[in-house]
């Protein structure tokens, strides 16, 4: 959900500028803009649209000079997509350049003093209002007789103490040459640190073709860079510690590599991000997992007699599927909740209660928010995370990376089968702690380890696949129909082809079907029903009956060689044999490919589907 971009250094900054914000694009955006300085002016080039539609060719008609520059990529929240409103945007005396990610929540009381004070806006941003408040500050008199990078960063300190809000921001000033000022709270900025050049990003993906030596910035911290050198404080405590950290991937795991979509790509990749999920985690003679960063003795965690799990979209799916491994394994009492409302209610939690907090970027707010309020009532966290240095895995007490990669589609792929294998993981170490069975554990540890080789036999229905959605891409109304561990894939696979064809689609428990849905079902509307061989598999037939009976086609995720199951659907997908427990991992990949294919004949923007960011940085 938006991007900045910044470079001061000794190359022309357009060209770096612009392929950053191309690497930003998956956070989802619908205008961008660089701002360039040059000769004491500054150059803005900025347009709402796509970066190939709009921004690149302005850039190529009227390329910006200047070795000093930002950029960014906007997701609208105050006021529509226009050329207007996409950033950077100045102050009154157009001394600066300001891009800006978050909310400034009093941004209506400090543009009603500047408008009284004479000042005039193009735009219906918050963030053309803190470029004149930073401005304003900038103008003081008791600033006047500094020099112009001390009288910048003062300004930039007054005008943020008066800011209720959210930001990550970059600044540049017409006085200050080969200065780019950084400034982080509640929004993720980071440094990316070179030589003889230095970087601001909101995300590693923009800056990890430069370097892979990198600063995470805290919440408060405001930071100084020139091409040789960078300072942080922090606004609270006027000094910041400050660690360099590594970016783990390669700039190659961030490209396409020969597919056609990032989110196909990231689909067919889940046999490898499943097994480095497992990679040293799997512990054959205790029969148990084992994790390197809980920061939990076994006493504490034998102690826990409740776990709450809170997080937002996929990976509130996740934490369905999570409960479900938890209460069955570990015998925990499990809750799992929105983070956008736990963060808002006062649930009771026990003395013993453990949070759990899943996501995939680190930086999702609500999460973060929810994951806050728990500390604060005295609480441990333990975060599942996929991005390291990310805000929520610096903040909690604990955790588990998911090691799955840059996601860079919108529509979470592989960061969903990556979580399912850490809870199942984990649910596996909890119940090891309390009562499950050595033979248990042995037997799940050995099915953990065909899971990768499972999941390559499942990404062989591609063609299959394919062939359902080029039936059905016309129909308007979907139906995903499961039980138990098959509702929250049901929920997912619903989610996905909403997300990406932007199709009417809901999910159900089967069962749940028939008090209410089944009125809306009929020829037109296909039923995808998740139906294993197992606990409960006689109930899902009888669901299936139910929905034939009123003319819908259904499709069936089954396990192969079902031929009851074949008789009664328009089409079945078989899922090898495999425990019961390892179902959500490899059912949901049918559903993905299901989504994909119908979007691409749709004609839908697969990696940057409408409205959808990536990570959510505001409520």
């Amino acid at each position: 959900m938006c991007g900045i971009v910044g470079y001061v250094g000794r190359q022309t900054a357009a060209p770096i500028l612009l392929a950053g914000l191309r690497r930003l694009e998956y956070r989802g955006y619908d205008s961008a803009g660089v701002a360039t300085w040059h000769e004491g002016r500054i150059e803005v080039r900025k347009c709402r649209g796509k970066i190939d539609a709009g921004l690149a060719p302005l850039l190529e008609s009227a390329p910006p000079p200047g070795c000093l520059g930002v950029g960014h990529t906007r997701w609208a929240t105050h006021g529509p997509p226009t050329d207007a409103n996409a950033h950077p945007h100045g102050d009154a005396s157009g001394r600066l350049a300001v891009v800006h990610n978050g909310v400034i929540e009093n941004h209506e009381a400090l543009k009603a003093r500047l408008l009284a004070a004479g000042h005039t806006f193009r735009s219906d941003t918050d963030t053309e209002v803190l470029a004149h408040l930073i401005g304003v500050h900038y103008e003081h008199p008791e600033l006047a007789a500094r020099p112009a990078a001390e009288r910048l960063v003062r300004a930039l300190e007054r005008a943020l103490a008066e800011v209720q809000g959210t930001y990550g921001l970059a600044v540049i000033c017409t006085e200050t040459p080969g200065l780019l000022i950084g400034a982080r709270r509640g929004s993720p900025l980071i440094l990316g640190l070179g030589e003889g050049e230095n970087f601001l990003a909101s995300d590693t993906t923009a800056i990890v073709a430069h370097t892979r030596q990198v600063v995470y910035l805290e919440d408060g911290d405001l930071a100084t860079l020139t091409a040789d050198h960078f300072q942080v404080t922090n606004l609270g405590r006027r000094s910041a510690a400050v660690q360099v950290s590594r970016i783990e991937f390669t700039p190659e795991a961030a490209e396409r590599g020969g597919f056609p979509h990032f989110m196909l790509k990231e689909i067919f990749e889940q046999p490898a991000t499943i097994a480095a999920a497992l990679r040293g985690r799997l512990d054959a003679a205790e029969a148990t997992a084992r994790f390197g960063g809980l920061n939990m003795s076994p006493a504490e965690l034998r102690a826990v007699d409740r776990i709450v799990i809170t997080a937002c979209g996929t990976s509130w799916h996740a934490g369905l599927v999570g409960e479900h491994y938890l209460e069955s394994l570990a015998h925990l009492p499990v809750e799992v909740e929105y983070a956008s409302e736990f963060r808002y209610r006062n649930p009771p939690l026990d003395k013993n209660t453990l949070v759990l907090v899943i996501t995939q970027s680190g930086e999702t707010a609500d999460t973060l928010a929810a994951l806050r309020e728990a500390r604060r009532r005295g609480h441990r966290v333990l975060a599942l995370c996929n991005v390291v240095g990310s805000t929520i895995a610096r903040e909690a007490d604990g955790g588990i990376y998911l090691h799955a990669g840059p996601e860079i589609g919108v529509a979470s792929t592989k960061a969903f089968t990556s979580q399912v294998t850490v809870l199942l993981l984990f649910a596996l170490f909890m119940g090891r702690l309390r009562m499950l069975s050595p033979a248990r554990g042995q037997a799940l540890l050995r099915a953990l380890e065909e899971a990768p080789e499972l999941a390559r036999k499942v990404l062989e229905l591609d063609p299959q696949v394919r062939e359902l959605a080029a039936r059905y891409a016309d129909r308007r109304d979907f139906y995903f129909l499961g039980r138990q561990l098959g509702f929250p894939v049901a929920l997912e696979g619903a989610l996905k082809l909403k997300e990406i064809s932007y199709l009417h689609a809901e999910a159900y428990p089967a069962a749940e079907m028939k008090h209410g849905p089944i009125a809306l079902m009929d020829e037109a509307s296909p039923c995808v029903f998740l139906a294993p061989r197992g606990f409960l598999y006689e109930k899902i037939l009888g669901n299936i009956e139910e929905v034939r009976a009123r003319g819908a086609p259904v499709i069936a995720l089954g396990t192969e060689g079902d031929s009851t199951l074949a008789s009664k659907a328009a089409a079945v997908l078989p899922l090898p044999a495999a425990d019961e427990l390892l179902f959500p991992l490899l059912s949901v990949i049918p559903l993905q490919l299901l989504a994909y294919h119908i979007a691409v004949r749709r004609g839908c923007d697969v990696d940057k589907p409408r409205n959808l960011a990536k990570s959510v940085t505001v409520e």
